[in-house]
């Protein structure tokens, strides 16, 4: 177990100094008497019989600490946690061995919990210190019910025992893990958290001595303005004797030109935030490096200003201790001849003609926001970035902007994006692949910024951002509320037309992996980790489930086919949900001769978009954005209703060697309203299931703004009421003994649920070795 406890003396207070209705509950506190039986029964380790229900306010996560354990090394990252009883608070340390229950976003904010065995964790450097481990758990209510009776979180106070055996009221909000000073955010490194971050706040008036400018010590101070901000970069590791491992790089300007300027350390949560594209600093004490080189640059549109690129100033805590001071705009003479900021403005119309991989800067409405997802670091086992997709129009094409952001240490913005809001993204570099429209993402050094932000950035002046808003006022919000859509699954590009794998090293651009390798890449999955992979073998069944009203109104979770029809398992059939199915001849043999059946083929509430209504927006933020750290009362676990989907196929793929099985659940795309129709190659086709495989879609597409509803097909009926979709079912029988390879998107969304979906399957005419 790799876990100690801080508590230094200034933090805590003797509990006889709370108030007396606390002092009299005491008795009715399970945490109260859980602190009292460490000291009473004289043992390290607790193990309780008679539990009550805590529930979990917040998870707060940290670096661990250093320490020799053999060759079992802790995970990088370890968790303090505040429970409460409705009585007191208090807060833990999380045992090494129930963070894969974080990791699954299984233990989370707003449930309940048994604590069964905990232990008292003495900090041996420090006399008088320590905390508890919570070691095991049960698990209780999915929605908190001791929460539920609590009227003012804030008014409990946080409780603690301190290594002689004191109960103690806790006022620190550091982590309890000796050496560690602050907290990260729970799910990535680049966003700030905690109180520790100082917000940006307007400057206070400065009289500068302009005198000193010229003086004989050097480095001369100087006056530059901020050109471009980069997101943070968190370089802790748990072996690092650095506090406040972070670094932000920004690109400042004088008369002279441009260079890098970087933020180090301490400096970051004093300054980060406060320093933004467009603030004029006075700098003294900073030192002058060469400039790492092997790092991303942003373009500066400026041709006339010269870029400094083998040195760079640098602002340290100490040694020297640097002296930044923000200057107020209206402070800032004409005559220090600062450059002004300028912009690259793109409109969507000329996009294509873009260059791949240049930069550029986008203004739109958005129409589309994506659930936000996590992606595995390379190199990094234990690090994650965060990124959504949107779409955003700007009037000058149909097409929109798609636009893959990642998390810029905007933590606000980047979960407040939601549709019909006016965003804009700087320094977005293209990314055009083959058989793909061209899309944007996001850069190192991109800033986001959408409707309640705007005011006083520098763009607000340019002239394409004022086209933008000109044309605006041309629309109606009831038109376009139509076009909108939140979450669900998404993923872009999407999967090429032909799939290619190259002779040499194996490598394609979806990675093949063995179907046996299936059940180790979900159980590795992280809450809200998404992969793509592909995997050979032959389709032997399909069920469609047409999903009724009352199970889309009422659905909170998994959707499955075995909820719905009597199948080999013997689930009792639902009356009012319609079915169809087919199933190859050879599988029920196949069937009991696989050595592994996979079953998480369904669909989630997070698994389908929604549309966007403004009386929704909190509802719809807080499914499409990650779990919450901490929870607040108007979190809930109610969803909505899907108007886009009535249903889904469940596919039984039986891996090439006839060794494992596995369910995806393939949600054909019927809309052009539907977000994932942006970019799909529209080819018709027949509507055979084969073709509605491959091609991703169901032909033609209907229009949402034409017809109240959009007529959906009856895939098993052959006089269904949309003519040849009708029949789609009926085709499955070309499929037997077909050899393809299919294209799945692996997502974990929380808990139990692992999104396994299809997105195209390759006949073997539409393979390619290279």
């Amino acid at each position: 177990m790799a876990c100690c406890a801080l508590m230094m003396p200034e933090e805590v207070q003797n509990i006889s100094a709370c108030s007396d209705p606390l002092t009299e509950n005491n008795q009715n506190s399970f945490l109260h008497s859980t602190l009292e039986q460490f000291f009473a029964a004289k043992t390290r380790t607790l193990k309780i019989d008679k539990t009550d229900a805590v529930a979990v306010i917040e998870l707060q996560r940290y670096l661990t600490e250093h320490q020799n354990v053999g060759q079992h090394p802790p995970d990088s990252y370890s968790y303090d946690m505040i429970v409460t009883d409705g009585v007191w608070q208090a807060k833990c340390i999380l045992d090494c061995s129930l963070n894969h229950l974080i990791h699954k976003n299984i233990i989370r904010s707003g449930i309940d919990i048994n604590i069964t065995q905990c232990s008292f964790v003495f900090n041996e450097r420090r006399l008088g210190q320590g905390c508890v481990c919570i070691e095991k758990i049960e698990h209780g209510s999915k929605e908190s019910n001791v929460l539920r009776k609590i009227k003012d979180l804030d008014s409990l106070p946080m409780i603690s025992k301190d290594g002689f055996g004191n109960i103690v009221a806790l006022q620190s909000d550091s982590p309890l893990q000796v050496g560690r000073k602050h907290y990260l955010s729970l799910w990535n490194n680049e966003d700030p958290e905690g109180r520790l971050w100082v917000p940006d706040v307007p400057p206070s008036e400065v009289v500068l001595d302009e005198s000193s400018l010229g003086c004989m010590f050097r480095p001369l101070p100087l006056i530059v303005r901020v050109i471009h901000k980069s997101r943070l970069r968190y370089y802790g590791k748990p072996d690092l004797k650095i506090y406040y491992p972070y670094q932000a790089y920004f690109e400042v300007a004088d008369q002279s030109g441009t260079m890098s300027l970087v933020l180090w350390n301490e400096l970051c949560p004093e300054w980060y935030q406060r320093l933004n594209v467009g603030t004029v600093l006075y700098l003294q004490n900073y030192t002058l490096k060469q400039s790492y080189q092997n790092r991303s640059r942003p373009h500066i549109d400026n041709h006339r200003m010269k870029s400094f690129h083998s040195v760079e100033i640098c602002l340290n805590p100490r040694n020297p201790t640097a002296v930044l001071t923000v200057v107020p705009a209206k402070s800032v003479p004409p005559q220090w001849g600062l450059p002004e900021v300028s912009y690259q403005f793109a409109i969507r119309s000329e996009l294509d003609s873009l260059a791949s991989n240049s930069a550029c800067d986008v203004i739109g409405l958005v129409t589309f926001v994506s659930r936000v997802e996590r992606i595995k670091s390379k190199g990094n086992t234990e690090k994650y970035w965060t990124y959504r997709w949107v779409h955003a129009v700007d009037g000058t094409s149909n097409i929109p902007f798609i636009l893959e952001i990642f998390a810029s240490s905007q933590p606000e913005i980047f979960n407040g994006l939601y549709p019909m809001t006016y965003l804009v993204c700087t320094q977005m570099r293209k990314c055009q692949e083959q058989d793909s429209l061209p899309y944007l993402t996001s850069s190192c050094e991109t800033q986001i910024f959408t409707t309640g932000y705007h005011k006083g950035q520098p763009y607000v002046s340019d002239p394409r951002v004022k086209s933008f808003i000109q044309w605006t006022k041309t629309l109606k919000d009831s038109v376009m509320l139509k076009k909108t859509a939140v979450g669900g699954h998404y993923c872009f590009p999407h999967a090429p037309i032909i799939f290619t794998q190259s002779v040499a090293d194996g490598s394609a651009q979806v990675p093949l992996v063995a179907a046996n390798d299936l059940k180790s890449e979900m159980e590795g999955l992280h809450y809200r980790e998404h992969k793509r992979l592909a995997i050979q073998g032959q389709i032997m069944a399909v069920y469609y489930v047409t999903l009724p009203e009352e199970t889309l109104s009422d659905q909170v979770g998994f959707i499955d086919i075995t909820d719905f029809i009597e199948g080999a398992t013997g689930e009792r059939a639902v009356a009012d949900c319609d079915r169809t199915s087919w199933e190859s001849s050879s599988w029920p043999k196949r069937r009991q001769e696989v050595l592994e059946y996979l079953h998480p083929g369904g669909v989630y509430s997070e698994s389908l978009s929604q549309r966007f209504r403004f009386d929704d927006k909190t509802l719809l933020l807080q499914q499409s954005n990650l779990h919450a750290a901490r929870w607040t009362p108007e979190q809930t676990t109610d969803t909505l209703s899907p108007v886009t989907c009535k249903g889904y196929y469940k596919i039984t793929i039986l891996g090439i060697n006839q060794q494992m099985a596995i369910d995806a659940a393939f949600v054909p795309v019927m809309s052009s309203g539907d977000p994932r129709s942006v970019g799909l190659t529209q080819d018709p086709h027949d509507n055979t299931l084969l073709s509605c495989l491959s091609a991703g879609f169901i032909c033609p597409l209907a229009d949402p703004l034409s017809q109240s509803e959009v007529a959906l097909p009856e895939p098993g009926n052959t006089l269904g009421r949309v003519g040849q979709e009708g029949r789609i079912l009926a085709t499955a029988e070309e499929l037997k003994d077909t050899h393809l390879v299919c294209i799945l998107d692996l997502c974990h969304l929380g808990g139990e649920k692992v999104e396994v979906i299809i997105t195209k399957v390759y006949r073997m005419t539409d393979i390619a070795l290279v």
